[in-house]
């Protein structure tokens, strides 16, 4: 067997016995400890790659009948490391799990202090627009009432307006029967004047004739 080979069987076989122990530790650790661990079982996990990378060449490079025995020692190796990668993926998980957890719970408490003052903020603001509705309604009904007094002072003046203008109608039509009556009594006048000038008339004309029939008759004689 390669002594080159050995060599690296001898510190593979070392750092997975380290590598082990410190997962197991890992396990029971917690906070910037179980980080600081976890991060130097990845920096072994490397280097036990490396080794058996180099022991792959290695054995590749010796005869048919070594190379097989050391490459199904090397599968062995292989299958330890993807063991010690799986524990180091469940630690990590782990930790990813309580650090999520963690974060959760504070975006939890986060989101609930937000939502609590984003609803203390909508609460606020439908405070205010209720008050100004109710500013407004009472506004309106102010201008209503307002509105609702000076209809009641129009109607009145138009009443009012209506009984003089009913009070000048009969006026007018007093007004109008006197004139009637006054054109009745002119009429009359005037034919009884006509009948009047007639009758002088008549009188002054038989008078005349019979004067002149007296002084005809004196005269002839």
């Amino acid at each position: 067997m390669s002594q080159v080979f050995e060599g690296y069987e001898r510190q593979y076989c070392e750092l997975s016995a380290n590598l082990t122990k410190k997962c197991t530790s890992a396990s029971i650790l917690d906070g910037e400890q179980k980080k600081q661990n976890v991060s130097e079982i990845k920096a072994g996990l490397d280097d036990a790659e490396a080794l058996i990378r180099k022991m792959d060449l290695e054995a590749r490079s010796l005869p048919p009948n070594v190379k097989a025995t050391l490459l199904a020692k090397l599968r062995e190796y292989k299958s330890d490391l993807n063991n010690l990668k799986t524990e180091v993926k469940r630690i990590t998980s782990a930790n990813a799990n309580l650090a999520a957890r963690d974060e959760l719970l504070e975006s939890g408490m986060s989101d609930a202090m937000m939502v609590s003052a984003d609803q203390r903020q909508r609460l606020m603001m439908s405070t205010e627009r209720l008050n100004q509705s109710s500013d407004r309604i009472r506004q309106g009904r102010k201008m209503m009432l307002e509105t609702e007094e000076l209809g009641v002072s129009i109607l009145q003046d138009l009443h009012g307006q209506r009984q003089s203008l009913l009070h000048a109608h009969d006026t007018l039509h007093g007004v109008d029967d006197n004139i009637s009556r006054s054109k009745k009594i002119l009429t009359t006048m005037s034919r009884r004047m006509s009948r009047n000038k007639w009758i002088i008339g008549s009188i002054v004309a038989v008078l005349v004739l019979a004067i002149l029939l007296i002084l005809y008759f004196k005269l002839s004689h």
